[in-house]
């Protein structure tokens, strides 16, 4: 799964301290994302963030497909 956190948050030129304040998401949890060292997410801090950024999840997160 191909995580695109950074990337969003560079294209709206954004920090993980701006997007904290702005939705109450810890910093701790916006590290784990940015730096792909989250094993999950609650589905409430998912939608939270969908809304702020104005994306889908699928904008958030793609499924790679390996080759066969």
């Amino acid at each position: 799964m191909r995580n695109n956190f950074r990337v969003i948050l560079a294209e709206k030129e954004l920090t993980i301290t701006d997007v904290s304040k702005a939705t109450g998401i810890s910093r701790t949890t916006l590290n784990s994302l940015f730096y792909k060292r989250g094993k999950g997410i609650q589905f409430q801090t998912l939608e939270i963030l969908c809304e702020f950024l104005d994306c889908e999840v699928g904008d958030l997160f793609e499924i790679k497909k390996e080759a066969i």
